[in-house]
């Protein structure tokens, strides 16, 4: 569900998606998890998870949803084109089908999203704009070095990405959820880059130190610019914490340390240092 070179959610388009949202006068967005009809009526949840979609009526959590799915479809989008364009330098014939297939799944991720909007009355591409500079922005400032610091890179954003939606989703209302889980189980990348990755690193073992140099670079590009505008905006919290704004930020916090961790992980996995 993410994208080569590129944060499919969780970087500074995300950032900004959220901090866009309406706030109350104290600065804080208030937390609007709307009631659909089908759940006010007793229906279960998972009926109206396949109800035809639509936007919240509260505004200030539409406007959120609409900049949400904005910026997962240009990630996605974007994901795709670097995707393609990366597998020109593949080292093998192998490897350049495998980033091909990736990039058709970001086009597909793209492609669901997109009928999403479409289901909900929004121009994809007005939802995407806002995004575009931010993302691109991201993108340059980590771009790889090579073909294995790609692979990496796709691989690292990918995870934390994932990461940062389960966290999320739990949070959102039903459709949301809903199409959030049917991309996320779609992805194919995670599994395809750790294998990739561990073979490259089994053919030479000097990839390692600067590999894992790289990936904390990605994970300290993301959280750092994350933690500082989480906290002076106070948006994330109250979108994903009740409670009192002491409290937000101290679960934030805590959430970003959590995907550090996993982080680590997997970098152990890889037989890499995080």
């Amino acid at each position: 569900m993410t994208q080569m070179a590129g944060a499919r959610a969780f970087d500074t388009g995300t950032l900004k998606s959220m901090s866009s949202a309406p706030s109350s006068p104290s600065g804080q967005v208030t937390p609007q998890h709307p009631t659909s009809d089908a759940s006010a009526s007793g229906a279960t949840p998972d009926a109206a998870a396949s109800a035809p979609p639509r936007l919240p009526d509260d505004p200030r959590y539409a406007r959120f949803i609409v900049d949400l799915f904005g910026v997962m479809a240009y990630g996605e989008l974007s994901g795709f084109e670097r995707l393609s364009s990366d597998a020109r330098f593949s080292p093998t014939l192998h490897d350049r089908a495998t980033l091909g297939r990736l990039a058709v799944i970001e086009f597909e991720h793209f492609e669901m999203v997109s009928a999403h909007l479409a289901a909900l009355g929004v121009d994809v591409e007005t939802a995407m704009t806002p995004f575009q500079p931010s993302i691109d922005s991201f993108h340059e400032r980590t771009r790889p070095g090579d073909w294995y610091e790609s692979l990496m890179k796709a691989y690292v954003i990918d995870a934390i990405s994932d990461d940062f939606y389960t966290a999320l989703a739990g949070r959102l209302d039903a459709p949301t959820r809903e199409l959030i889980g049917r991309i996320q189980s779609a992805d194919e990348q995670g599994p395809l880059l750790q294998e990739r990755l561990q073979a490259a690193l089994a053919d030479d073992p000097r990839l390692a130190s600067r590999l894992a140099l790289w990936g904390r670079r990605l994970v300290g590009e993301a959280l750092t610019q994350a933690q500082r505008i989480g906290i002076e905006r106070a948006f994330l919290g109250a979108l994903l914490f009740a409670g009192a704004e002491e409290d937000q930020e101290k679960e934030t916090l805590l959430l970003f340390s959590q995907l550090t961790r996993n982080h680590s992980r997997r970098m152990s996995v890889l037989g890499l240092t995080a």
